[in-house]
């Protein structure tokens, strides 16, 4: 298994080996069964800030402006739960999240962490863009929240002062 965890913003300082952890028991529990380290696994997760965010979602979607959560997959399309290996990217926008966060009466690092499930799933193929289909993968991402936040110290996930929503 490749996992890359990166931080290439400064305002919002994470605990890298906490996010590292989170997205080895993501991909071990959307593939029940499957020992991530033999899995062939190849993830990059980056937390980038809101001018790269915003580049990446304009050249690869043509949207304005930054996003919580852009997942690249680059492996072969398949329906939910796809099985077998995960190849690819994770952006994810701190910066972001914490605008959620405020908006949702959650913390930064709750919202990251969902992020990074939810794109976790979209590797998995679960898709969002239909209401039946986005209806099934929220109770799926909410469940997986329920259980990352019984397992991992998510508020520990930020490092420094900035460790709630404002």
């Amino acid at each position: 298994m490749s996992l890359t965890v990166r931080s290439r913003q400064k305002t919002h300082p994470v605990d890298a080996w906490i996010i590292r952890r989170l997205a080895k028991w993501a991909l071990s529990v959307t593939e029940p069964g499957t020992d991530p380290k033999l899995g062939g696994h190849e993830l990059g997760v980056f937390l980038v800030g809101p001018e790269e965010m915003a580049r990446i979602n304009f050249s690869s979607l043509q949207h304005e402006g930054p996003t919580d959560v852009i997942t690249f997959d680059y492996w072969e399309p398949g329906d939910a739960p796809k099985p077998g290996p995960i190849l690819g990217d994770l952006f994810i926008c701190p910066v972001v999240a914490e605008e959620y966060a405020r908006e949702f009466g959650t913390t930064w690092p709750e919202e990251v962490a969902r992020y990074l499930i939810h794109g976790v799933l979209h590797l998995r193929g679960y898709d969002d863009l239909n209401a039946v289909n986005r209806k099934i993968m929220k109770r799926e991402e909410n469940r997986l929240m329920k259980e990352a936040e019984s397992r991992f110290p998510l508020s520990r996930l930020a490092k420094g002062p900035k460790t709630d929503a404002g």
